[in-house]
């Protein structure tokens, strides 16, 4: 006697994720002012870093094998005057973190920053946390900022073993102002006959843009450009003592950026982002698609009486290849980033596929642009 138990698995070759396309950013954006393209030499935020320990956690902190948090938490008790040995402890509410944080110029004692909160043993999840007092570092290794509070998560977690689900990352938080900051950065500004601008985005083209608005705002050639990141500027006699009041001033003024034909991609993601300056030269592109189907059907084999044999499980097993017919289109010399999308739309390619066509055009020469992966 033979009986058969058919189980179909399916598996196809193809990708399901998310293309975005930024329009427009190059080559001729509109204005930006100077406060978004360039900051003042000298002035920038410090990053600060500490280690802490998070409490309150439903059973999903730290377990046994993670033994730095367990001896910092004896460290902790034993300055309140209970001594507890690390070993003889017994917790999983509470998990260790790196606490950081970007401390921002001019920053002054009292303030209050966000702080980003990770684990750094093996908790399962920060969720309804709280944290302790940590002291944050500067890279001189002064304190800078204390940190503490709840943690905010933006997502959730509930279950346990084999029926548990989660939704976003749960072992990295924020608290958001649990930073107060206990010194004061930046420099002072007291009187001066020059200042220097950097660029966000090193340009010859926008270093020297911006070089004539500061120029026709003030009336006179105050300003020149020294390399594609930078613009100095000499302090008219009326700001030499007053550096905040012609940064307020110039910060206003608006300028045309200028940029690369660029095309970044996420491979991790499948994100695409083509700018808009982005063009081709002559060539054609073809698109196929390759689906695999594999099936499995168990027989059960059953001997005949007193055959002394076993019954066995014989899995049977199919494997399908289907390749659609590929399409070919023709892309025309200077076809823009419009034409691209449509044509690449035709061919019902998903982002996988635009990646490797992307990838392919700028190998045989077609594509005027540089491709950037991240």
């Amino acid at each position: 006697m033979r009986c058969t138990g058919l189980g179909v698995t399916r598996v196809m070759v193809a990708s399901a994720l998310v293309a975005v396309l930024a329009l427009p950013a190059f080559p001729t954006a509109a204005p930006v002012r100077v406060k978004d393209l360039a900051y003042l030499m000298g002035v920038a935020p410090t990053h600060v870093i500490g280690y802490g320990l998070v409490v309150g956690l439903n059973k999903t902190g730290d377990r046994r094998q993670t033994i730095f948090t367990t001896q910092s938490l004896a460290n902790m008790l034993r300055q309140f005057g209970l001594f507890v040995p690390p070993d003889a402890m017994r917790v999983e509410n509470i998990a260790g973190v790196m606490v950081t944080a970007e401390l921002p110029p001019f920053s002054r004692n009292g303030g209050r920053i966000d702080v980003v909160v990770s684990s750094v043993g093996d908790a399962q999840s920060l969720q309804g946390g709280t944290l302790l007092a940590t002291p944050m570092r500067g890279p001189d290794g002064t304190v800078m900022v204390m940190a503490q509070g709840p943690l905010t998560l933006g997502g959730f977690g509930a279950g346990g073993g084999g029926n548990a689900v989660s939704v976003n990352h749960l072992t990295v938080g924020r608290v958001p102002g649990g930073g107060m900051v206990e010194r004061n950065t930046g420099v002072e500004m007291g009187p001066s006959e020059s200042l220097t601008l950097s660029l966000r985005s090193a340009d010859f083209l926008t270093a020297t843009r911006l070089t004539e608005a500061i120029n026709t705002e003030l009336g006179n050639d105050e300003a020149r450009t020294v390399d594609p990141g930078t613009v100095s500027v000499q302090v008219p006699d009326a700001y030499r003592d007053s550096i905040p009041e012609l940064m307020a001033r110039l910060e206003l003024l608006a300028v045309e950026i200028d940029g690369l034909a660029r095309v970044v991609i996420n491979e991790r993601t499948g994100t695409v982002v083509v700018g808009s300056g982005v063009q081709l030269g002559e060539a054609a592109v073809a698109h196929g698609s390759l689906s695999v189907f594999i099936s499995t059907s168990f027989e059960v084999s059953q001997p005949a009486p007193l055959s002394e044999g076993e019954t066995t499980v014989v899995p049977q097993q199919e494997v399908e290849l289907q390749e659609e017919e590929a399409q070919l289109v023709q892309l025309e010399e200077g076809t823009t980033l419009e034409e691209v999308v449509r044509a690449l739309n035709l061919l019902g390619a998903t982002p996988r596929d635009i990646i490797a066509i992307l990838q392919a055009l700028k190998a045989a020469g077609a594509l005027q642009a540089e491709i950037v992966i991240i």
